[in-house]
């Protein structure tokens, strides 16, 4: 039997350690307990697609310290290649918290000063042939709001030459970025390179000027992506290509923690495009996902095994068709 040599999956981007407060509907400074989550956006879509049996990998940076070696622990746990996972020696593992109000309400704290290893990718880091390879390569636009990270993910992009699967999550988090408008010209950048955009509306606002799903969808696409994703919340998920476009309705669960949902989406979409599901499928599967990790208090050790997903994919057609 022949042993494949390209990753299903490589993932660069933001990695980090979730520090997740066990007292539900409290504020930090009145929770008595945390759990330790390896986390970051571009990680979890490697371990969600990790969980679902495909093999994954992810480029990135951390600390030289405990939190970086607990991080190198976690990836192996879950599968995920820590090869291209490398120290920097003067720059702390950063630290996320979180507070936890269901069912909308989950701010996020970020320690990652003076600067996140992640944000230290260097060009001359990027494995050429593993990227180039890949079955899809994703990537964040966290990760083009600083250099030499932003140096980087072109290296890769240039690489990888708008093969098929080269995704671009839109991922925009106002607190990285001087402005909205240098955030809209590093989408512009990664837009270039991408075969497969995905967003809420709020960020395809700022990488194309539009916030009717629809309307972002067109303007991505006319941007020369083959795929747009919009996500649009309790109204579900629209899928568009230049031959067509699906509204995909949202599967309904009580929430626990919202964090992570999206990367559970991504890391399954991935999972239905390697897999040869249609578009719809594919969401489908992806809305799963994230419901399944909605209605749990972790990320990464939430991601939904294949057997987890295929029951709520079906017992939500059940509902559908009840």
């Amino acid at each position: 039997m022949s042993v494949p040599t390209a990753h299903d999956l490589i993932t660069i981007g933001r990695i980090g350690v979730d520090v997740y407060p066990h007292q539900i509907g409290v504020g930090l400074e009145d929770v008595e307990t945390f759990g330790k989550f390896l986390g970051g956006s571009a990680t979890n879509v490697a371990v969600a697609a990790a969980r679902l049996g495909r093999r994954t990998a992810v480029i990135s940076r951390t600390g030289d310290d405990p939190f970086g070696r607990f991080i190198h622990a976690s990836l192996r746990g879950f599968g995920v290649d820590d090869t291209w996972v490398t120290p920097v020696a003067d720059l702390p593992t950063p630290v996320t918290f979180c507070e936890i109000f269901p069912p909308d309400d989950f701010p996020l704290y970020f320690y990652r000063n003076p600067k996140a290893p992640d944000l230290c990718i260097e060009a001359d880091e990027i494995p050429v042939e593993a990227v180039r390879d890949a079955g899809i390569f994703w990537a964040t636009l966290t990760g083009m709001s600083d250099q030499p990270s932003r140096d980087a993910h072109v290296r890769a992009w240039e690489v990888r030459g708008r093969r098929e699967h080269t995704i671009i999550d839109l991922d925009y988090r106002p607190m990285f970025w001087p402005s909205a408008q240098e955030a809209r010209a590093a989408a512009e950048i990664a837009l270039d390179h991408a075969t497969v955009a995905i967003g809420n509306k709020e960020e395809c606002e700022v990488a194309v000027g539009e916030t009717e799903p629809a309307r972002a969808a067109a303007a991505l696409l006319d941007r020369g992506v083959e795929i747009a994703i919009v996500k649009q919340g309790p109204k579900g998920v629209l899928a568009a290509t230049r031959e067509g476009s699906h509204t995909i309705p949202p599967i309904l669960v009580d929430v626990v923690n919202g964090l992570g949902a999206g990367d559970a989406f991504g890391g399954a979409f991935c999972h239905g495009l390697l897999a040869g599901l249609s578009l719809e499928e594919t969401v489908t599967l992806a809305n799963a996902a994230g419901a399944i990790v909605a209605s749990r208090l972790e990320c990464s050790s939430a991601m939904p095994t294949r057997d987890e997903l295929d029951a709520k994919v079906a017992a939500a057609g059940q509902e559908t068709n009840a």
